[in-house]
């Protein structure tokens, strides 16, 4: 009986030299991490340097566009900007919160770092839509109301607002009611609601209570509008009847689908 052969018994395994290939790709990806955090950090401290530390980057200039009534110089002032001070450290909100607070005339305001050296305020100032007189001087009021600045003399083309609330009758639970605030709110609601052409001709928007007010335009002309609701109704209705009657010098728009005008 014939003996088993080499080919029958197999030949011994050679051992492989050297660490695992799961272990040697373990090892480069670390050398890999460990390099690019060297890279980083040598990249990163001239990076922080320029930023904080060099002269390049520093606040040095402010500029103003947007304003109308304000002067550059004044909001320029109001709004404090760290001269000197790396440009990436200077608080932006800060700005803004101190332009708001220090000059109510402004309604918005975009504070823009302008690199290399420039700190960029763009201004959106409020616009008035009624002004109230007090004493000698008039006190504008914008578009939702905010009384924002006293001036001297009165903007050109905007309406008076007067309050003429009562203190007893239906009046009075009016204004108990809603409050003096919201009243201004629904004078500014009825002068924003009307139409180009009346607005021109308007003079004085009159408030007695919540549904009664009425405009006193050029030329003595009165409109009764009542509440500041359905507004684009009573606007539309209010056209048509001044050119249905041009020579009329009173309407009623308070109830739009039932107006009406006379001489007087």
């Amino acid at each position: 009986m014939a003996g088993s052969t080499t080919a029958e018994r197999g030949e011994p395994k050679q051992k492989s030299s050297g660490p695992p290939p799961r272990l040697r790709s373990r090892r480069a990806r670390l050398r890999a991490i460990v390099l690019l955090g060297l890279v980083l950090v040598f990249l990163g401290i001239p990076t922080v340097w320029l930023f904080y530390g060099s002269d390049w980057l520093r606040a040095e200039r402010v500029s103003v566009s947007g304003t109308r009534v304000l002067t550059p110089a004044q909001v320029e002032a109001a709004a404090e900007v760290p001269f000197g001070k790396p440009l990436i450290s200077v608080d932006t909100d800060a700005i803004e919160t101190r332009l708001r607070r220090k000059l109510p005339r402004i309604d918005s305001v975009d504070v823009v770092r302008s690199w290399p050296h420039g700190i960029d305020l763009k201004v959106v100032e409020r616009t008035p839509v009624l002004i109230v007189q007090k004493g000698g001087k008039f006190v504008e009021v914008d578009d939702e109301g905010v009384r924002f600045a006293t001036v001297s003399e009165a903007p050109k083309g905007v309406p008076a607002l007067e309050l003429t609330l009562a203190r007893s009758g239906s009046a009075a639970a009016s204004l108990r009611r809603f409050g003096e605030p919201r009243l201004v709110r629904e004078a500014v609601a009825v002068a924003r609601a009307l139409p180009a052409a009346v607005a021109r001709e308007t003079q004085t928007v009159k408030v007695r209570s919540y549904d009664a007010i009425s405009l006193e335009l050029r030329g003595g002309r009165t409109v009764v509008w009542g509440s500041s609701e359905k507004g684009a109704a009573k606007a539309r209705t209010l056209t048509a009847l001044m050119k249905a009657s041009p020579d009329a010098g009173y309407f009623d728009v308070s109830v739009p689908t039932a107006p009406a005008s006379s001489a007087s």
